[in-house]
């Protein structure tokens, strides 16, 4: 039975994932809002619902090592798992914008969580700093973007070549945008459907296994609800909606920390607990994660394949190092440092030569 909603769950989590994109792209053309914009706010916040309810949820339970866990493990899951299964099926073409702003502001974010967090506590006047960061973070998003648009096409007709009062086939413009909300918000309700039964399922394996909570929440708990960006970024990619695909996961990086980690702290009247453990490896870890996406995304303005094996290689490696020190495995400490000191050091400074080199070529 539990493999049966599994299953289940992951049928909903694609036909969500589906219907949320195509949605999500004619709404973008038909409000002259470019598909990075709503790749990182729409399609990034929504996709994000899992996480959010969540760690609501373990919050009002006092799971915070839950409601952390789920944040932190996400944010290392979207960049090196989903980022890196997306580039494997199609090398990701790299916004401008996002080289210049969002990642940036991505990196901004996992310092600023690691700075709250060295007290041991995430307050609630530090939940309510992080929310207010979100909501400031949207504005400017949507304003950019409408912006930029403006500009960039004047009076002409809407991406896609649509006419201002008309959709594809002649359809009203404003009929044709009630059904892509209605296709957007169904396949939302799809995907943290799906999410809830696969998070339900895996977390009861997990207990079984006696796995911590931090531990269930850092993978189980995390890549469950990353699901609906997995979904999201590999159905964009395959369908060439580059910038959703890669949108969709700084946005929810961005979303994780300053909304869902906002809100939790505001509803634990002790505020969110941060382990021992969490602030000296797994923060260090995403915030790494998160700076070497710089150079890889400047390299070029894009992720290729080999970049996309490499994230991928290196969150089996993250997993196992968790499974390996919730059994108490002998090789941790060595493996601990490997990954911290070492492996993801080395790979920021090769990544960051060859984007010097790639600006030399290019203005040489």
């Amino acid at each position: 039975m539990t493999l049966f909603v599994l299953l289940l769950g992951l049928a909903l989590l694609v036909v969500g994932a589906e219907l949320l994109v195509g949605g999500a792209s004619r709404l973008a053309a038909a409000a002259r809002i470019p598909p990075l914009v709503i790749g990182l706010t729409v399609v990034a916040f929504g996709t994000s619902a899992p996480e959010l309810a969540v760690s609501l949820s373990a919050t009002f339970r006092d799971q915070g090592d839950i409601a952390l866990g789920n944040v932190v493990g996400s944010n290392i899951f979207n960049v090196l798992f989903i980022l890196g299964i997306s580039a494997l099926v199609a090398p990701l073409v790299v916004s401008r914008q996002l080289v210049r702003a969002e990642v940036p502001m991505m990196i901004l974010v996992c310092g600023l969580l690691w700075l709250l967090a060295l007290d041991g506590t995430i307050g609630r006047v530090e939940g309510g700093a992080l929310f207010a960061g979100i909501v400031l973070y949207t504005a400017l998003l949507v304003r950019n973007g409408r912006r930029a648009s403006r500009a960039g096409s004047g009076d002409a007709p809407a991406a896609g070549g649509v006419a201002a009062g008309t959709a594809a086939g002649g359809e009203p413009l404003r009929a044709r945008t009630v059904v892509d909300v209605v296709i957007v918000l169904v396949g939302l309700t799809l995907l943290v459907l799906g999410s809830r039964w696969l998070v339900e399922g895996a977390v009861a394996i997990a207990g079984a296994l006696g796995l911590s909570e931090l531990v269930i929440g850092l993978t189980i708990v995390a890549a469950g609800t990353s699901m609906p960006e997995l979904a999201t970024s590999v159905i964009a990619s395959v369908r060439g909606q580059r910038d959703i695909a890669v949108g969709n996961v700084v946005g929810s990086n961005v979303f994780n920390i300053l909304c869902i980690l906002g809100l939790s702290a505001l509803a634990a009247p002790a505020g969110v607990p941060v382990s021992p453990a969490a602030l000296s490896f797994d923060i260090p870890v995403m915030t790494a994660v998160a700076v070497a996406c710089l150079p890889v995304f400047f390299t070029g303005h894009r992720i290729a394949r080999w970049e996309g094996a490499v994230f991928l290689g290196y969150y089996l490696a993250y997993t196992a190092y968790l499974v390996l020190d919730a059994t108490g495995h002998a090789a941790v400490p060595q493996l601990r440092a490997a990954l911290l000191w070492f492996a993801l050091p080395l790979t920021v400074i090769t990544l960051v030569v060859l984007a010097v080199r790639a600006r030399g070529a290019g203005t040489g």
